[in-house]
This record gives C-alpha cells, sequence and structure tokens, in this order.
C-alpha cells in the first residue's frame, strides 16, 4: 500500500499552507515590516562584503562582520554619541523659534504703516501666538517624553540588526534553499530567474548612487551660492539622506535652515531669518524637480520602466506604506515584471525566457571593463558568473 498522499489531498495541503502564509503575513505585519527593512538594509551593504570577499583572503563570515560592525558604529554609533549634542543644540534653535515669534507678535501687534499705506496684522500675530502656544513651547518637553517612549521602537531596532546580520552571513544558503524547493526538473530555470531579478536589483542600486551624487552635487552647490557655512558637508548629507524618500531630504533641510537661522548666509546683507526664508525656497525648488522629474527619470532607465509610471507608481506606494514603499516599489515593480514574462511564457508553452533579455539590466561591458582596472566584471556580475557556473556544472552532471 502507497504512503503517498493523493492528488486532492495534496491540494488541500497545499491550500491550507498558502492561507496559513497569508495568515501570518497579515498578524505578523509589524514583523514582516522590520525583516523588509533588514533585507534591504542587507541588500544594500552585501557589495561591500562580495568586494572584500573577492579581492581580499577573507572567507565570507569575516568580511560579513568587518563590513557589518563598520556600518554599525558608522550608522548607531556615532549618531548616539552626538546624541547629547544634538538635544542641546535642538532646544536652543527651539528656543530661537521662540524669541523670533515673540518678536513678530510684537511687530504685528501695531498697524504697520508703509509709503503712507496701513497694514494691519494683527491676526496674524494672534495666530502666532496660538502656533508658540500650541506647537512650539511643548516641544522641549516634548523631546524627552519622545526618548522615554522609544522602549518598543528600541527591540524592533534590535531585531533589525540582528536580521541584518544574519541575511549577510547565511543568504547564499538561504538562496539555495529556496530554489531547491522546486521540482528538480525547474531548479535550473529557478537559477536563472533570481539572476535575471538580481539584476533589477544591482540596477536599482547603481541608479540610486547615481541619483545621490546628483542630488549631493545639486545641494552643495546651491549652498555654496547662498553663502551657508559648511556647505560641502550639507551637500553630502543631502545627497547621502536621498536614500530615504520625503524623510531623508527634509532632514538634510531642517540641518541646512538650522545652520542658516544660526550663523546667516557669508555673503548675503541679511537677517538669519531671511537667509532661512531663501534656503527654504531653494530647498522647495529642488526637491520638487528631484521627486517630479529626476529620480522617476533615473529610477525608469536604470530599470526600463517609463518615468510616467514610476512617478505614480511612488505616489500610490507613498500613500499607502509610507516610505519603504516608495523606496521599494520600483525595483519590486520591475521584479513582477520579470516573473510575469517568465509565467506568461510558460503558459503559452515558449521556452521559460528570451535569450535577448538576458543582458536587459546588466552593465555594458565597456563601461565594466575601464582603463588601468584590473576588474572584469562588476562585484553583482561576478556572483552571478559563479552562480551560472554551477548550473551548468549540474546540467552536464545530469
Amino acid at each position: 500500500m502507497s504512503n503517498n498522499w493523493s492528488t486532492s489531498f495534496r491540494y488541500l495541503m497545499g491550500a491550507v499552507a498558502f492561507a496559513a502564509f497569508i495568515a501570518l503575513l497579515f498578524y505578523a505585519h509589524e514583523a514582516v515590516n522590520a525583516l523588509v527593512i533588514a533585507g534591504f538594509s542587507a541588500y544594500l551593504i552585501n557589495p561591500a562584503v562580495i568586494f572584500l570577499a573577492e579581492r581580499t583572503q577573507m572567507t565570507r563570515t569575516q568580511a560579513v562582520n568587518f563590513v557589518y560592525f563598520s556600518a554599525l558604529i558608522l550608522l548607531v554609533g556615532i549618531p548616539a554619541s552626538l546624541t547629547p549634542l544634538l538635544l542641546n543644540e535642538a532646544q536652543i534653535v527651539i528656543q530661537d523659534l521662540l524669541d523670533l515669534t515673540d518678536q513678530l507678535q510684537q511687530t504685528f501687534s501695531e498697524p504697520i504703516v508703509f509709503a503712507g499705506y496701513v497694514f494691519h496684522f494683527e491676526q496674524l500675530g494672534a495666530s502666532l501666538n496660538q502656533l508658540e502656544t500650541t506647537v512650539l513651547s511643548p516641544l522641549p518637553e516634548e523631546l524627552l517624553q519622545l526618548l522615554e517612549s522609544t522602549s518598543v521602537g528600541v527591540l524592533w531596532f534590535l531585531v533589525i540588526l540582528v536580521s541584518v546580520h544574519m541575511f549577510l552571513s547565511h543568504w547564499p544558503r538561504i538562496r539555495d534553499w529556496l530554489i531547491n524547493l522546486a521540482p528538480p526538473v525547474y531548479q535550473g530555470e529557478m537559477h536563472e530567474l533570481y539572476t535575471r531579478i538580481r539584476h533589477v536589483w544591482m540596477a536599482y542600486l547603481r541608479g540610486q548612487i547615481v541619483l545621490m551624487i546628483i542630488v549631493g552635487i545639486v545641494f552643495t552647490v546651491a549652498w555654496v551660492v547662498i553663502g551657508i557655512p559648511g556647505a560641502l558637508v550639507l551637500g553630502i548629507v543631502a545627497g547621502f539622506l536621498t536614500l530615504i524618500p520625503d524623510v531623508g531630504p527634509f532632514l538634510a533641510y531642517l540641518l541646512a535652515v538650522g545652520v542658516a537661522l544660526l550663523e546667516g548666509s557669508n555673503w548675503i546683507p541679511l537677517s538669519n531669518f531671511w537667509v532661512a526664508g531663501i534656503v527654504t525656497i531653494t530647498y522647495l525648488v529642488l526637491i520638487n524637480l528631484k521627486g517630479l522629474w529626476l529620480r522617476p527619470y533615473i529610477m525608469g532607465r536604470s530599470v526600463h520602466m517609463h518615468e510616467g509610471l514610476v512617478f505614480i507608481a511612488i505616489l500610490i506606494a507613498t500613500i499607502l506604506e509610507g516610505i519603504m514603499g516608495a523606496l521599494l516599489v520600483v525595483p519590486l515593480l520591475a521584479s513582477v515584471a520579470v516573473m510575469g514574462e517568465y509565467v506568461r511564457r510558460k503558459v503559452l508553452g515558449l521556452p521559460a525566457f528570451d535569450e535577448g533579455d538576458k543582458v536587459q539590466f546588466v552593465e555594458p561591458e565597456e563601461v565594466i571593463k575601464k582603463p588601468g582596472w584590473k576588474f572584469k566584471k562588476d562585484l553583482g556580475n561576478q556572483e552571478v558568473a559563479q552562480e551560472q557556473e554551477a548550473i551548468e556544472e549540474q546540467d552536464v552532471t545530469k
């Protein structure tokens, strides 16, 4: 008597497993979000791990530990050591804003005479008073309350940190396990599908790097022209924080406007308040150009999608899922397009992949082979080539 499950029972168990998986995603959505953040963070620093493993005598574990703890020191240790100083500076800036609103209230409390005309801004002065009472005055106390209420956030942060190290250390094993879930006859196609999806994400990473460089240069030039002290540092920070949609550029703007309020301009003969206004106008113009044109253009060119579709997808993802949605929607859409094309060809009885699409997201050889460089392939193509060789060896063995 055979112990194998019948076809109907296998279908039933497959449906039950799929339903349980969907329920797990729904009820543990916060954990899923943390793992997505961890996976994306590991993806960003994985090229550095591959570089060290390929170009030095380090094993992958040693390269992972070196890159991971170096990034941890840069991204966590330095900001943590600067937190007391940043809190003091934040309280100083808030106090300056309170003093500024007091001066504006005194100015607008009486009619203003200009060129023989009388202007009444008493209502605006009352609105500023209400703003100070409801928003600005409680800020110093709310900063401390915010620090006291972040225990849950700290725990999720620890989950993300541990998950990043796990993904970096064990990704080859996780990848092979996922591919081996498919029947042996389809594992070669799964390898090729993984390779093509990885090309998509590497192309997206190159586009992000190009966007960060352009934004950093543009904002550096803008702050130099305005005469903001520390323009180069502020521009570099703006470029780096571009990786985080909306929030990153806004944090860079807060740094720039804070410097303008405290230091003013090196050459513009205006008060610090008006210099901060110029910084605000410049930021609004540049950030809208970046959001409406530059980012969709670069991301669309990177993953071979229409700029209008990229722009709409980013807007919808931002509305539905916030920052992470805007950050991941472009490569996810391109990956879904690759998988959809694979399914379409299998349904129609065509070969699983079109050989003409194999180099769609791969950097051209004339770019890879640069004069004076010994690198024949970029980091992403090295790993892909090794995986392709492994597939060919498996096919020969079979």
